[in-house]
Formats: C-alpha cells, structure tokens, sequence
C-alpha cells in the first residue's frame, strides 16, 4: 500500500479511488447513482448493507459488479426456507484420516451477497448476524474468522410477504445502511434495455485491492469531526425517540420506537466517509444528512397513526433536519 505523507494526501486518494469506482461500476450499471454511492460509502465505513427494491432492478448485478471492480472474493447466497445455518457457515466433515476437517460454507468471502435475505426462518439469520456483528463463525464449539475485509450486502423484496420472515427490528440495526431502489428514469431504461439486448460484452478493470480497502477503512475513522457536527449526528438520533426529551411532536405522534446509540455511531461515521469521497477533509452538518435516511429509515417503528396517514419513515426523517 503507497504510503501518503499526510491524511490529507490519503482523503485525497480515496475521493479519486471512489470517483474510479463510480466510472467502472458505471459501464455496467446504468443510473442508480445513489444506490452505488450508499453501497461504497458502508464498505469503506465498514458496516453492511440491506438493499431494497422490487425484483428486476439490477441488485444482484449491482453487488457482483462491486465485488468485481474492488478485485474482492465474492460469494451469493440465495436464501430459501430449507436453508439451514451450516449451509452459510460451514459444517465438520470426517475426512480420509477418520479426522474432523472444518469445510468453509459461502460466508468466507470478502463480499457476501444475501440474496432475499427474508426468505430463510429466523435460525439461519440468525447465524449470519453473528456473523456480521463477530466478524467470525462458531461451528462445534471452534471460532473461525471470516476474512477482512467482510462486507455483507443484503436485498430483500419488499412486495412479496408470503413465505416470508421479516427481520426484527433488532437484527434490522446490524445493517449500517438501509438503501432503497427505485425504478429507473424513462431515459435511463431505455440505455439499460439497448445495453442488455446486444451481444456486447464488457470487461471491468479491478480498481482497488483488499489491502486498499482496509487502508482506507481505517483512514474513514482518523476523519476528524467538529464537536458540533458530532452533537448534530447524537441529536439526530435521539429526536427519533418517543417521550424523550428531544423528541419532536411529530416523533411522539408517529413514531413508537426510535434508533438507539448504533444508529448515531454510524451518522458520525458514515458523515465522515461522506465527506472524504466529496474531497473533504472534516464533516459538515450536510453530510450528516446526507446519510441520515440510510441510517435512520430501518431503525425507527412507526405506529398505526403513520401508517394510516401515509407518513412514512423519510418524511418523518426529514422533519427533524
């Protein structure tokens, strides 16, 4: 790893290391500017990521897309009702010598995808949350230890609610960000289906190494952040708290659940990546909100009364800036 002379210097390559990123994800995905940008900003802040999005807007292709140009290892799992826990993690097997070998299941990789992550029953989420949050497996009694850097990219169909288990709201806040897919543009559809229904291929250039990425994983947390930045992010998050002190009326009248002290973890961190990819070398409030819905979205309940009235969470979120 090219040693820089000062962090500057280094925010300075990751703000030109994403924008590569961007240009060659770009020649493969079409649009979903945005959706790229949460996905590279959780991976270099080191937290997961749950897509969201009807099926067929690319986010299968966008995650291998990902692994590719970051010359990552890379692993799909689709989870499906039978899918047992040391299908994901891995399981002892009897070798030639009667000895017990550990054979490593599809989580040993850089970047996992887990595709329709809410299709398994709760045992087998259950195992790759232990996962996400340990960065290590237990299999009969043994610690293993995933490989770093370990990112998990999960998508969940939000339509389709039979045969399925929605994740619990406590399992829901080891996700650092949750990003939602839209349909694309007119436009944009009509570059997408010319790009897909030829017989031209295209070839992506690695961008990064796994050793870049954990450079630059650890450059994010050395981000400094003013004091009012970081009260800012804090208050944020408490605001979302019913009956609390800052709570607004409107979180009192809508929410019943608010984020708890993870959720202003990843506000300062993901604020500080934010700003690092932009080219700059502290924070601003507007980074802060920047991000504020990928991380605030998936961690505050709404009652009846919101969802009666349509409120949903990104309206609610972006009353309290």
């Amino acid at each position: 790893m090219a040693k820089f002379k000062s962090d500057s210097e280094a925010i300075d390559a990751l703000s030109q290391s994403y924008n590569d990123l961007k240009q060659e994800i770009g020649k493969i995905i079409i649009g979903q500017e945005e959706v790229v940008k949460g996905v590279i900003i959780s991976l270099f802040a080191n937290g997961h990521s749950l897509l969201v999005g009807v099926p067929g807007l690319a986010k299968t292709l966008l995650v291998s897309t990902i692994a590719e140009v970051l010359d990552l290892d890379f692993k799909r799992i689709q989870f499906t009702p039978d899918l047992m826990p040391s299908d994901i993690t891995g399981s002892e097997i009897l070798d030639e010598d009667r000895h017990f070998k550990f054979n490593k299941g599809p989580l040993f990789a850089n970047i996992v995808l887990a595709d329709e992550i809410n299709r398994t029953p709760p045992k087998t989420q259950a195992a790759l949350l232990e996962a996400m949050q340990e960065r290590s497996v237990t299999v009969s009694g043994v610690r293993h230890v995933l490989p770093a850097p370990f990112f998990v990219l999960a998508t969940q169909n939000p339509i389709e609610q039979e045969g399925t288990y929605p994740l619990p709201e406590a399992q829901l806040d080891r996700f650092m960000f949750n990003i939602r897919l839209d349909y694309p543009t007119y436009e944009e559809e009509i570059k997408v289906v010319e790009a897909t229904t030829t017989n031209k291929k295209v070839k992506l250039s690695h961008i990064i190494t796994a050793e870049q990425v954990l450079f630059y994983q650890e450059m994010v947390r050395k981000v400094p952040i003013a004091p009012n930045v970081l009260e800012y992010a804090v208050k944020l998050a408490s605001k979302t708290r019913p009956n609390t002190q800052m709570a607004t009326p409107e979180v009192n009248n809508y929410i019943s659940w608010g984020a708890g002290p993870r959720a202003s973890q990843y506000l300062v961190l993901g604020a500080k990546c934010h700003a690092a990819i932009n080219g700059k070398y502290s924070p601003d409030i507007e980074d802060v909100q920047a991000i504020a819905n990928y991380v605030l979205r998936h961690r505050i309940v709404r009652n009846y009364k919101a969802e009666a009235e349509g409120i949903n969470e990104d309206q609610i979120i972006k009353d309290l800036f």
